[in-house]
């Protein structure tokens, strides 16, 4: 179970003929895709499944808000396929194809049409990183990279490997969520990650796993294979209203993977994507949700950052009072942004960083900041 990939709705037996006629138009505009394994965790008596909101079509995707490019990640390519972004950290989109299509999903534009924004042929990313020592990271990502071909892994893989002073690798897949068989059934897979992942240079896989029930025995025995093999897991979800939103399922969430050795790494905010607006959940809300779900775990389930993929960087929420909202770049496209600590007036209804500059300007920029630049980062 969990091979054969389901793209018509049609084919969803276990949902009403007349709800999968009116979910047609909606495939129609954002594409559908599962499997027969992903489909078995939901619990079709509960219309307010949480499995079933990732990755069931509903009418709200048509309402009109947010963008497709929502992060502007058109600004940040250099080459065919490959993103950089930051100074440190290349990104080559490797396909354009997932296990499944969560509906959430921040790159649903490139879904079901033939994208310029992926390529296939990587010889141009790997010379631009070759070319670039300042580049130590580079993370292979589309769509899913662990759904290219072992063969083609492989080869991606040696060509990076192939370049000194990148260190890191990062592989972005959530294939040991929704299709473990992957990894599982492969035997070619354990033996590539072994050859590239050394004790000098690891491979990490960045997992996304946004619900415990996704945390099943066959999801398990995936992530065991992969860290045998020599990968660090990390884990990573958007905070989606109707999934994991609320502080016992995040605590749960952060419990649960930490226990299995794939602790939380980021949460994200859930960008301001086309389709998207049932799935989000204000700035205010979500820093308030994450805190009490922390207070509930140990400190190895709490390091994750909480942060907004915005166009000008990742900015960290990192505190909240009764009339203030204080952020921090955490990440910076720009080197005048790098660190940069931001207060802002609160504003329960914000769910974006732009939400916030239309509220008010920064009232101020915390004194450390005018330190921190005049010396400049390290």
């Amino acid at each position: 179970m969990g091979n054969e990939y389901i793209t018509d709705i049609d084919r969803v037996l276990s949902l009403p003929e007349d709800e999968r006629k009116s979910l047609k138009g909606i495939t129609e505009k954002y594409a559908f895709r599962s499997n027969e394994y992903y489909l078995s965790l939901i619990n079709w008596d509960d219309p307010d499944d949480p499995i079933r909101k990732i990755i069931i079509p509903d009418p709200s995707e048509l309402e009109a808000w947010g963008a497709l490019d929502a992060s502007n990640e058109a600004a940040n390519y250099v080459v065919p396929g490959c993103q950089h972004k930051y100074p440190r950290t290349a990104l080559i989109l490797v396909n354009e194809m997932c296990g499944g299509f969560c509906r959430f999903c921040f790159r649903k534009r490139l879904f079901g049409q033939v994208s310029s924004e992926v390529s296939h042929d990587i010889s141009e990313a790997i010379e631009y990183i070759r070319r670039r020592k300042q580049i130590t990271n580079v993370l292979l990502t589309g769509g899913d990279a662990l759904m290219m071909p072992s063969a083609k892994l492989d080869d991606a893989l040696r060509q990076i490997r192939g370049i000194g002073h990148v260190k890191v690798i990062r592989i972005g897949s959530k294939m040991p969520a929704f299709n473990p068989s992957r990894i599982i059934d492969d035997p070619e897979l354990p033996s590539i990650i072994a050859r590239y992942s050394t004790r000098e240079r690891r491979i990490y896989v960045m997992a996304h796993f946004n619900h415990p029930r996704e945390l099943t025995n066959k999801a398990l025995s995936a992530l065991d294979i992969l860290m045998k093999a020599g990968a660090i897991i990390a884990a990573q979800t958007p905070i989606l209203r109707g999934i994991n939103h609320d502080p016992e399922t995040l605590a749960n969430l952060m419990r649960e993977l930490s226990a299995v050795g794939a602790p939380p790494y980021y949460f994200f905010q859930c960008r301001p994507t086309a389709g998207n607006k049932a799935y989000a959940v204000p700035i205010v809300e979500t820093y308030i949700n994450l805190e009490k779900a922390k207070s509930q775990v140990s400190g190895l389930a709490k390091r994750a950052k909480y942060v907004m993929s915005h166009s000008s960087g990742k900015i960290e929420v990192v505190g909240l009072t009764e009339d203030r909202i204080y952020l921090r770049y955490h990440r910076a496209r720009w080197p005048r942004d790098e660190s940069r600590f931001l207060v802002f007036r609160r504003d329960d209804r914000a769910y974006w960083f732009d939400d916030l500059r239309q509220v008010s300007e920064p009232v101020r920029e915390h004194a450390v900041l005018q330190q921190y630049k005049s010396y400049g980062p390290e």
